[in-house]
C-alpha cells in the first residue's frame, strides 16, 4: 500500500507547488506574451549550487529599470519578476525535495537520434531510418603547431615626396621643385616570451632625402638628408622592468654632399661619424595591447668617439674634432629614451631623445615623427629633429642649436614576424 501511495503523494505535491506558483504569478503568461510558464513545467534539472533565498526574497527588487530606455519599461520589470519567481521556486523545490529531481546536468539522457522517413513505392511502405551524418563535413580543424621565433623582425620602408610646378609667368614668381625622402628601418629583437630574462634589441635605420637644387649652378640636385644609424641594447633582467644593460650607437652618412655653387665637400662617408658605447641600466615597458612602448637607457659609464675620415677636403673642427685630427675620444655619461604611442588606429607618434656629456661639453638629439595613415600603404608624416652640440662652432643666429623639419606624403610598406 505504501509503494502505491508514495508516487501519488509526490505527484500531488508537485502539482500543488505548480498551482501555487501560477496563482502567485498573477495573469496567465500567455496573456502577457511571456513563456515563463513553460519553463516552470519543464522537468527539474540540477546544474549548480546556489544560495537558498528566503521566501520574501523571491520577488526581485526593482533597480529603477533598464538604464538608457526612454520608454515605459513596466513590462521589463514584470518579466524580470516572473522569471525570478519561477527560477527560485524551481530551485527551492529541488533543495527541499531532491527526490523529485530526475536529472543532473552532467547525467542528462542522450538526445534522440535524428530519423528520416523513406517511401518505398514497390512495397507501398514508409520506412523510418536513422539519418546518416556525413563525418567528412564535421572533421575537427587541423591543430597546427604554432612556431615560436627566437627573433622578431620588423621592416618598415617608405618613399615620400613633395612636388611643385610653377609656370614661368606666375605672378609671384618661384621655381619648380621636387623632393624625395626614402626611409628604411629594420628591427631585430629577441623574443622575450621565450627569453624573459634577456633584452636584446637591434635597429638599423637609414634616411635619404634628395631635392632639386635650382639655385646651384653646378648640380641639379642636393642631399637634404643622409643618416645611417645602428642602435643595439643588450640587457639581463635585474628586477621587474629593469635590466643591467650595454648600449651601442653608431651613425654616419653614406653619400657626398656639397656646398652650394662650390666644389667643396660638406660631408661624406664617416665624415662625420660617431660611435658610443655605454654601460648602465635599461627600463623597458610595453602595455598589454602594444599601443604604448617605452624604453629608457641610462649609462653612467659611456665612451664616445667622433671621427672625420677626410680631413683634407673637410674641416674637422666643424664636427667637434681638433684641427689636424681624425678622431676625438671622450668619456662621460649618456642617456637615451624612446617612446612609441599608437594614439588611434591611424595616428602614431614616435619620439627619441639622446644626450651625451663628458662634463666639459654636451650634445643631444630630440626626434619626433607623427604619422597619419590614409590606408595600409599611404600616409602623411611630420618629422622634426632638434639638435644641440656645444662642441661645434658658435652660430650667431642659432648658437649651439640646430633644427630640421620635414612634412611629407607617400607610400609606406610594413612587414613583421610574430
Amino acid at each position: 500500500m505504501k509503494r502505491i501511495l508514495q508516487p501519488v503523494l509526490r505527484s500531488l505535491l508537485l502539482l500543488t507547488v505548480v498551482v501555487a506558483a501560477v496563482v502567485a504569478m498573477g495573469p496567465p503568461a500567455a496573456a502577457q506574451g511571456d513563456s515563463t510558464s513553460h519553463y516552470l513545467l519543464m522537468p527539474l534539472v540540477f546544474d549548480k549550487q546556489q544560495p537558498l533565498q528566503q521566501p520574501h526574497d523571491l520577488v526581485p527588487q526593482s533597480d529603477g529599470g533598464a538604464q538608457g530606455l526612454d520608454l515605459n519599461d513596466r513590462w521589463l520589470h514584470m518579466a524580470r519578476q516572473q522569471w525570478g519567481r519561477v527560477h527560485d521556486m524551481r530551485y527551492r523545490l529541488m533543495i527541499e525535495h531532491p527526490e523529485l529531481v530526475p536529472f543532473n546536468e552532467d547525467l542528462l539522457p542522450k538526445p534522440p537520434k535524428e530519423v528520416v522517413v523513406v517511401a518505398d513505392p514497390s512495397l507501398a511502405e514508409l520506412q523510418v531510418e536513422t539519418k546518416n551524418i556525413d563525418s567528412e563535413k564535421f572533421k575537427p580543424a587541423d591543430r597546427r603547431e604554432v612556431k615560436m621565433h627566437n627573433w622578431l623582425h620588423t621592416f618598415v620602408g617608405s618613399l615620400h615626396g613633395t612636388q611643385a610646378f610653377i609656370s614661368s609667368n606666375w605672378y609671384q614668381g618661384g621655381e619648380n621643385n621636387l623632393n624625395l625622402l626614402a626611409d628604411v628601418q629594420w628591427d631585430c629583437n629577441l623574443n622575450q616570451q621565450l627569453h624573459p630574462k634577456w633584452l636584446f634589441n637591434n635597429t638599423l635605420h637609414y634616411r635619404l632625402g634628395i631635392a632639386t637644387a635650382r639655385g646651384d649652378s653646378l648640380r641639379s640636385y642636393s642631399i637634404s638628408e643622409d643618416n645611417f644609424q645602428f642602435n643595439s641594447q643588450l640587457g639581463y633582467k635585474a628586477v621587474k622592468n629593469w635590466y643591467y644593460s650595454a648600449t651601442l650607437l653608431f651613425k654616419t652618412q653614406l653619400l657626398n654632399s656639397w656646398v652650394t655653387n662650390s666644389h667643396d665637400l660638406a660631408a661624406s662617408l664617416l665624415s662625420p661619424g660617431e660611435l658610443n658605447v655605454g654601460l648602465g641600466m635599461t627600463y623597458n615597458y610595453k602595455d598589454k595591447d602594444g599601443y604604448k612602448v617605452f624604453t629608457l637607457s641610462v649609462a653612467p659609464l659611456s665612451y664616445n668617439i667622433k671621427m672625420c675620415r677626410d680631413i683634407v677636403g673637410l674641416d674637422p673642427t666643424k664636427f667637434g674634432i681638433d684641427a689636424g685630427h681624425h678622431t676625438k675620444h671622450s668619456f662621460g655619461s649618456s642617456v637615451e629614451a624612446k617612446f612609441e604611442w599608437k594614439i588611434t588606429p591611424s595616428i602614431t607618434w614616435k619620439t627619441r631623445f639622446y644626450a651625451f656629456t663628458d662634463y666639459n661639453y654636451a650634445q643631444g638629439d630630440w626626434e619626433n615623427t607623427l604619422s597619419f595613415a590614409v590606408n595600409s600603404f599611404l600616409n602623411t608624416q611630420i618629422f622634426t629633429h632638434l639638435r644641440y652640440d656645444k662642441s661645434r662652432p658658435w652660430n650667431k643666429d642659432w648658437k649651439y642649436w640646430q633644427l630640421k623639419e620635414i612634412l611629407s606624403f607617400g607610400l609606406t610598406y610594413k612587414f613583421a614576424t610574430k
